[in-house]
């Protein structure tokens, strides 16, 4: 072999080799990225939403729970869409040229009461689910009565993009 043939041969292997040690890097860092995101799944705030912990439950009672939390959400959802509406438009008239103090008020408290009937409503439906289950799945499921942020609608996925749930807590 002639010697500029041995140097295309030996840049062509460097280049290779290259190649196989960033794509093995890649491999790596993007499997512990997947691992870690999987773990957060999993995290324990992650099961305390009302549906992530159905799969705590007994096989049979979890089509019952789950279909149970898919009413109760969409039952409340329009007092938490509505709260979020006069929400929006109490900040829009706080914005605005024409501010009324009045108005204002008036809009913030629609919008609580909004919030505080459709929590009531999800309330109300957790007593009536908690009462159907036996002691081990009542166990699991009443951390469904916790006071945390984003409850009602948002548990349920039922958001629009952007949009953020009224609190719960």
């Amino acid at each position: 072999m002639s010697p500029k043939a041995l140097k295309i041969a030996l840049a062509a292997s460097v280049a290779l080799n290259l190649f196989a040690v960033a794509a093995g890097t890649t491999v790596v860092i993007n499997r512990e990225r997947v691992e870690s995101h999987a773990a957060a799944q999993q995290s324990p705030g992650r099961t305390r939403s009302p549906m992530g912990l159905v799969g705590r439950l007994s096989p049979e009672a979890q089509p019952q729970v789950r279909q149970s939390l898919r009413a109760a959400a969409l039952s409340a959802r329009p007092d938490f869409e509505e709260a979020r509406a006069k929400r929006r438009e109490a900040i829009a008239l706080a914005r605005s040229p024409d501010f009324e103090p009045t108005r204002l008020t008036a809009l913030l408290d629609q919008s609580r009461a909004a919030e505080l009937r459709g929590r009531q409503r999800l309330e109300a439906e957790a007593v009536t689910l908690l009462s159907g289950l036996e002691p081990a799945d009542r166990a699991v499921m009443a951390e469904i009565l916790a006071r945390k942020r984003g409850g009602g609608a948002r548990e349920a996925g039922r958001n629009s993009p952007g949009e953020k749930a009224a609190p719960a807590g």
